[in-house]
């Protein structure tokens, strides 16, 4: 309560609403594996839509997985391929959380003096991909760009156009950096030009202070174009970027090993690394790098010749026929070994990032995971391999049980039949996880022919469109698979009379009706929790009441706070009545809650415990419909 002291008029803002629960979003899921390119710790990011995958995560193209110096094989991109599916058939968030067991990143190295044949000398820039995987082998060019002539004298003062602190200036035929500038008496302005690297204090030779309006002045900076990560994938290309690290936009500052912008560090696939000596900067070691031997001007340019001869030989520095371009392609990136469970674990490095599921965890808005290709070839591994893809699924499973308000989506193993089903389903036990068969066949844009995909991505993009246009409650089945052409498997009724009692859900070609999912149940010997949209209806109903009365804790545990928490739950479930999400004519007969003496004990009450007891009477799906027909006589009624 306020303090009055002073005689006086006191307005005060109060509230007559009763506290609100709002309804937790349930169509976010999150993937688990690997891909081409792209980060593999610390937080994931939400992508909403194939092209945010692409700009990360390298697209659709196959990867290679192979120990070190053995052969590789080249496998289907099944993470990429379920994230498109998911997108196709009605999803809007996704995380993906990438597991890499590549080698470093691709890398190679430009150095000066050209041709010094020194291997790694301390005067050298780095040019590596962000991060490890076959995608990163990708051509870098730096091209090396002279702007128009700069120097420009109005009322007998001389300015360049747009020059800035730290940029590098062509000045006659000789290369200077711009320290600074300063105006004294307002009428003429005077450059400070140094031909060494400004931070170099200790020198000061090649200092030129003013210009006398007659010089041929032309900034220097340079375009960056990376080459495509992907076969759908487009070059990315920046551009004025300076050569200087201290200038504003610096190359180097774009393409910093530790960016200061997630930004950077999501869609900038380069990084550019110095290892420089004192008064050495990235532009001598740039402009000294060798070009491509070609003809200009009739004139023939030898290996040996370098970005800088190709600016002062000639008059005309800004002539385009000039080749100022150093051509790099980046080798030794490798998609490494095959991810083992282990990796789908994930764990936390010194720093606090994790991988994984692990870093998975720490979102709160995910509703669903899965691990897309997990069970590929599981038929045909040996009994070690066999069992590492059982620990990656119950990994799967335990992580949506811990976390609680989760579904693990799993896929079945590939080349299956009815009776490897059965034998399968029966390893597993869970009332948070659904078991999907067989695989889904698609039209592959890489390989140009029809691939078997597993199931995942194409229900978790059903479960979010069906929570979109139906709700969460409403079962997840009898939907129309979006992009498929077919099933690894067909499967007929009586196949399906075997697997739907073991809560294997099955796609279905149902004639006149397409390619359908057609089975809900989850993997458990429950039977009150047999029911997919159950599981995940009530997951709905605890988390958002769960986050809807965070208010109430340490607030006074007496009657007053027990009728506003009663009242605040039953506005959250009448609302779900009147949404037609709950069994009964009337809201007595489908939601009860009391929250008073008869639900907590004086024990409660002295160890700080408010218990609310909430009953609900959730739909359950009509997974049989019967129709009983009979003869009829005229006088049956």
């Amino acid at each position: 309560m306020p303090e009055y002291l002073a005689p006086g008029v006191f307005v005060e803002e109060t509230s007559f609403r009763q506290k609100t629960i709002e309804g937790v979003g349930t169509s976010t899921a999150a993937f688990v594996g690997p891909t081409r390119f792209g980060p593999s710790r610390g937080a994931p990011e939400l992508l909403a839509g194939f092209g945010d995958f692409e700009r990360i995560y390298g697209g659709l193209d196959q990867l290679e997985f192979g120990a070190e110096g053995a052969p590789t094989d080249e496998v289907h991109n099944f993470m990429a391929h379920a994230v498109r599916a998911f997108f196709e058939n009605g999803g809007k968030r996704l995380y993906v959380a990438r597991t890499a067991n590549g080698t470093d990143p691709a890398g190679a190295a430009v150095v000066t003096p050209a041709g010094d044949g020194q291997p790694d000398p301390p005067e050298s820039v780095r040019f590596a991909a962000r991060y490890p995987g076959r995608a990163g082998n990708f051509s870098v060019s730096v091209d090396i760009v002279v702007g128009p002539q700069g120097l420009q004298t109005t009322n007998g003062v001389h300015r360049i156009q747009g020059a800035r602190e730290y940029d590098l200036v062509w000045v006659d035929g000789t290369l200077f950096w711009l320290e600074d500038a300063f105006d004294d008496d307002a009428s003429v302005w005077t450059y400070r030009l140094r031909t060494s690297d400004p931070d170099d204090d200790a020198s000061a030779e090649g200092l030129v202070t003013g210009l006398d309006g007659d010089e041929s002045v032309h900034l220097i900076t340079a375009n960056v174009t990376v080459g495509r990560l992907g076969r759908f994938m487009d070059e990315q290309t920046w551009t004025g970027l300076a050569l200087h690290p201290q200038h504003t936009n610096a190359l180097t500052t774009v393409f910093a090993a530790d960016p200061p912008f997630r930004a950077t560090e999501l869609y900038v696939p380069l990084v550019v690394d110095t290892d420089l000596a004192n008064g050495v900067s990235i532009a001598q070691v740039l402009l000294s790098a060798p070009v491509r031997p070609e003809v200009v001007a009739d004139r023939e340019l030898d290996a040996g010749t370098t970005l800088a001869d190709t600016m002062t030989s000639f008059a005309a520095p800004t002539d385009e026929s000039f080749p100022r371009e150093i051509a790099i392609r980046l080798t030794g990136g490798s998609d490494g070994e095959a991810p083992t469970s282990a990796a789908y674990e994930g764990d936390e490095d010194a720093a606090g990032d994790k991988s994984g599921l692990l870093a998975i965890g720490d979102l709160s808005d995910v509703s669903m995971v899965a691990a897309p290709g997990s069970t590929a070839g599981y038929g045909a591994l040996e009994a070690d391999g066999q069992a590492d893809v059982l620990t990656t699924q119950s990994l799967l499973i335990g992580h949506a049980e811990r976390l609680r308000y989760r579904i693990a989506v799993l896929d079945a193993p590939d080349h299956q039949v009815v009776s490897d089903m059965v034998a399968y389903r029966g390893r597993f036990d869970s009332t948070h996880a659904a078991l999907y068969y067989p695989w889904v066949t698609v039209f592959d844009p890489i390989t140009r022919s029809e691939q078997d995909l597993p199931p995942s991505g194409f229900v978790t993009g059903i479960y979010a469109r069906n929570d979109v246009e139906r709700g969460v409650h409403k079962a997840p089945a009898n939907e129309v698979v979006r992009l498929a052409v077919g099933f690894e498997v067909p499967i007929n009724t009586a196949q399906q009379d075997v697997l739907n009692p073991q809560g294997v859900n099955c796609f279905r070609a149902m004639e006149g009706r397409g390619l359908r999912l057609w089975g809900a149940r989850t993997i458990t010997s429950d039977p009150e929790w047999k029911y997919v949209n159950l599981r995940r209806y009530f997951a709905f109903l605890e988390s958002s009441i769960d986050r809807g009365t965070q208010w109430a804790v340490f607030e006074p545990n007496g009657e007053r706070l027990w009728a506003n928490v009663k009242r605040t739950v039953e506005d959250f479930l009448a609302n779900e009545f009147v949404s037609g999400h709950l069994l009964g004519t009337k809201p007595e007969e489908s939601y009860f809650v009391r929250c008073d003496r008869t639900t907590m004990t004086q024990n409660d009450i002295d160890n700080g415990r408010l218990v609310c007891l909430i009953g609900v009477a959730p739909l359950r799906p009509a997974e049989f419909v019967i129709f009983r027909i009979g003869q009829k006589t005229l006088e049956t009624l």
